[in-house]
């Protein structure tokens, strides 16, 4: 496992404290967002179709920690938009790094190589680099060729420096095990601390509703993959747990108060996957929402997609989502299936905080 001992041994004892004081439910890792704005505009994010009026905002330093603070969480993740491209990263880095978190810094890496003087190697901290399969995959998958060589090269960069570096790898049902297995050993070659994969969850503001992965599609795919590892040491940054999850081999209950997200508009209730408002405080996230009518058979939302057919689209998850909605189409044999849609979506209002 990529996971650090200490990071084991800290977030293990914080378990533990909640457990013996008898708290049901706790956050595990705050996932911070400081702005939206992002230099690419991959299909399958949707962060960057708000106006401009809300992709010029951001969380100042002193916002972020306030965060950190209320939530109590020893991880955060710092993602985005790219937090590159907020002018004091650096120091809401360094703020966080002062309360003894782990911090993991997503980037696509474009301004990684510029940026890093900024900032200095700690045990505490490692890039994420976004990296969603090889050069031809990553490159359809943010909708721009060449960012693949620059990301791989930026890694490089960091790795010489002495930093900590781990590849946050997003797959969708265009994904095909023996490519991946083979992007997995490749990345494993450059030296990176640690692999974080995910299948791409359905997203509500996505412009491509086409090609998230069902639950039942997920574990093919992850069972495929996993089956092709062949003796690598592909260094996952996540739990066995998880990874069983990933394959069918684990069902879970699901827990979205364990990795709560803080942006521009409050604490985002219940999850990132779910547009159900956002609160002021972290307290009133978690005294306030109520949680158990979250997770699938509880609600219509959580719900899994339908399977992608030629003549059925792939049901949205949610009722808002900004796609085409386009159904799935064949793909050739030995091609990868193409997005249908590359473009910046026209924007949505500003939700309410409530």
């Amino acid at each position: 496992m990529a996971i650090p001992l200490q990071q084991k041994i800290r977030v293990g004892a914080y378990v533990l404290g909640r457990h013996l004081r008898g708290v049901r439910r706790y956050p595990l890792v705050l996932m911070l967002e400081p702005l939206f704005r992002c230099n690419l505009a991959c299909a399958g994010c949707g962060k960057i179709d708000y106006p401009d009026p809300i992709l010029n905002q951001r969380l100042s330093v002193a916002e972020c920690l306030e965060a950190v603070d209320e939530c109590g969480a020893p991880v955060v993740v710092i993602a985005g938009g790219e937090p590159l491209l907020h002018r004091e990263i650096d120091e809401i880095v360094e703020g966080i790094l002062a309360r003894k978190k782990f911090v993991y810094l997503c980037t696509n890496a474009l301004l990684l190589e510029k940026k890093i003087e900024q900032f200095k190697p700690n045990p505490f901290f490692a890039w994420t680099v976004h990296l969603d399969g090889d050069r031809e995959d990553h490159d359809h998958s943010v909708c721009q060729p060449g960012v693949y060589d620059r990301a791989v090269e930026a890694i490089r960069f960091a790795k010489e420096r002495g930093f900590r570096v781990n590849i946050n790898a997003t797959l969708f049902d265009t994904a095909e095990p023996e490519r991946v297995a083979r992007f997995f050993d490749a990345v494993t070659e450059m030296g990176i601390d640690g692999i974080t994969v995910s299948p791409g969850y359905a997203y509500e503001r996505a412009p491509d509703q086409a090609h998230f992965l069902s639950r039942r599609r997920t574990k093919e795919l992850f069972r495929e993959i996993f089956k092709r590892q062949n003796g690598s040491r592909w260094s996952f940054n996540q739990s066995s747990l998880f990874l069983d999850f990933l394959a069918g081999n684990q069902t879970y209950h699901c827990t979205p108060w364990g990795n709560p997200t803080r942006n521009y508009f409050g604490w985002q209730r219940p999850c990132y996957l779910l547009g159900e408002g956002y609160t002021r405080t972290f307290k009133e996230l978690m005294e306030e929402t109520d949680w158990d009518s979250y997770g699938t058979g509880n609600y219509e939302k959580c719900a899994q997609p339908a399977e992608s057919r030629n003549d059925q689209p792939t049901r949205r998850a949610h009722n808002r989502g900004d796609g085409a909605g386009n159904p799935a189409r064949p793909a050739a044999p030995g091609r990868i299936r193409l997005l249908p849609s590359c473009r910046r979506g026209d924007g949505a209002a500003e939700p309410r905080l409530r």
